[in-house]
């Protein structure tokens, strides 16, 4: 702690005990020491997503918390957000907590895939794709997921294809 700030493990063993409570996990801690002043970013993930009001009292509990330690020396900013729609999913976590969102999947055989998130189940994730005009579910096994972003999108789904990601569970269905 020769920088007078704790260190990503004690932000998160400190931290991460309101965070649950809270219903988040803390998915990474990055301390730069270099910014002047110093930054804390705390990114935390949960089943439900981050608002403004749980980011203010999270980062306010962070605030009291690591200002508790004592060995803190130096002012600094502390940030509390979530992980963003350009994080990789690279958990089953990650893939039920993206349900309903459209994901763009590279699979281990070279091919690219694009479709809705539905259900996560075991180390599988169901996924709603095109199928000509109609939907499908597909399963795909998460091992066989090389890579998976989260799109941006701008227009809203079509009905259907929510639909279809909400009951999105352990059948085959061709709509």
């Amino acid at each position: 702690m020769a920088t007078g700030l704790p260190s990503q493990t004690q932000v998160i063993e400190l931290l991460g005990g309101e965070f649950a409570r809270a219903g988040y996990d803390i998915e990474e801690v990055v301390i730069d020491t270099r910014a002047r002043p110093p930054r804390i970013t705390v990114i935390a993930d949960g089943d439900t997503a981050l608002d403004v009001d749980t980011i203010a009292a999270l980062s306010r509990s962070a605030s009291e918390l690591l200002d508790s330690l004592g060995s803190i020396r130096r002012h600094y900013i502390l940030e509390v957000s979530s992980p963003g729609v350009q994080r990789p999913l690279t958990t089953g976590k990650h893939f039920r907590r993206a349900r309903g969102r459209k994901v763009e999947l590279s699979l281990s055989d070279g091919s690219q895939l694009s479709g809705r998130v539905g259900e996560t189940r075991g180390d599988t994730v169901a996924l709603v794709v095109r199928a000509g005009r109609d939907w499908t579910i597909r399963h795909i096994p998460l091992d066989t997921i090389t890579k998976a972003v989260v799109q941006v999108e701008f227009s809203p789904p079509a009905a259907r294809e929510l639909e279809l990601a909400r009951q999105a569970a352990g059948t085959e269905a061709g709509i």
